[in-house]
């Protein structure tokens, strides 16, 4: 299928391309697996806990109406981030150009942009930390060494958007402090984020758009209170009380013994089907199952934007949909 590219990022002459992460990384053994949907309702509630990225949001995002396709949708671009080989750097500054027009004041007065260095890495660091809790929570468990590793990885990862490397941690410890710092003292509980844990009007997802709600009314009353729950055991303590939720040890129990059932059930699945089709993409590129130059995987149509904001530039909205097994 021949494909048009999406609106492509030039390349600055000025600043030599940053390495991308390879299949020798771990974050290609983590990143991009489809276990980390189990934290998905985690990272929206916590990027948007940031004061200037909930605000984006309430303003500008279009997710509230498009739940699962916006979700479903942004794990291409994201995902090619890291798993598009030497496309990878064009892959971020295209991510990065998404954002070039969110900006605005808040309610409290406060002006915004989505990219505001700091910002922009907090969602980043989302990405980074969401990628450590699968791994931990759902799929057997990471050293400290390996925790280390991922994270002088995620600074590879995060040069590919071309962004400022001001806000990044130096180091490991740097890292910590910086997150216990932006749980405890810079976090807001706001709309944006009760707005990403309220699951009570989910619709069916658009891969299943056949459910009818007479059905998914029922299904909906059990994962909506399920998937919060096994998000707030995956907040640091600063971040349930911020927003008023308890968890006790029975719940810490539960929450293990439902992480180890999870890693059990995946482990049936062939390892190739446990990744994202951008990530397999990726991965079959670099172990030569496909040509190197191999047009990228995008979106499916079903879960392209409406009409209407097709043109939007804030959208991810390739113009040709492809899907390879």
């Amino acid at each position: 299928m021949t494909e048009t590219p999406v609106r492509p990022a030039p390349s600055s002459p000025e600043r030599p391309r940053p390495a991308p992460l390879g299949p020798d990384s771990l974050t290609w053994r983590y990143f991009g697996d489809w276990r980390g949907m189990l934290q998905g309702l985690w990272a929206g509630s916590m990027q948007n806990m940031h004061p200037k990225l909930g605000a984006a949001v309430e303003q500008h995002s279009r997710f509230f109406e498009e739940r699962w396709e916006r979700l479903f949708r942004s794990l291409y671009p994201i995902g090619g981030v890291v798993f598009d080989g030497d496309r990878a750097y064009d892959t971020g500054r295209e991510v990065r150009d998404y954002h070039r027009d969110i900006k605005g004041v808040d309610a409290q007065g406060r002006r915004y942009h989505a990219l505001d260095p700091d910002v922009f890495y907090w969602a980043h660091a989302t990405f980074f930390v969401g990628t450590i809790l699968t791994a931990d929570n759902f799929a057997g468990g990471l050293t400290e060494a390996d925790k280390r590793a991922l994270f002088e990885e995620h600074k590879q990862w995060y040069r590919q958007y071309g962004m400022s490397m001001r806000p990044v941690p130096e180091t490991w410890e740097g890292f910590l402090q910086y997150w216990d710092h932006m749980c405890r003292n810079v976090l807001e509980d706001n709309k944006a984020t009760r707005d990403v844990l309220d699951l009570t009007e989910l619709p069916p997802p658009p891969f299943a758009p056949w459910i009818p709600e007479l059905l998914w009314r029922p299904v909906r009353a059990v994962l909506a209170p399920s998937f919060v729950w096994l998000t707030v055991g995956m907040y640091d303590q600063p971040v349930r009380e911020l927003l008023g939720y308890s968890w006790t040890d029975r719940d810490r129990r539960l929450h293990a013994l439902a992480g180890k059932a999870i890693d059990l059930v995946f482990r049936l699945v062939p390892e190739r089907r446990r990744k994202h089709p951008r990530a397999r993409d990726g991965v079959d590129r670099a172990l030569g199952r496909i040509p190197s130059g191999t047009a990228l995987v995008h979106t499916p149509e079903r879960n392209l934007p409406p009409a209407a904001q097709r043109s939007n530039p804030m959208h991810y909205c390739p113009v040709h949909a492809e899907r390879r097994a």
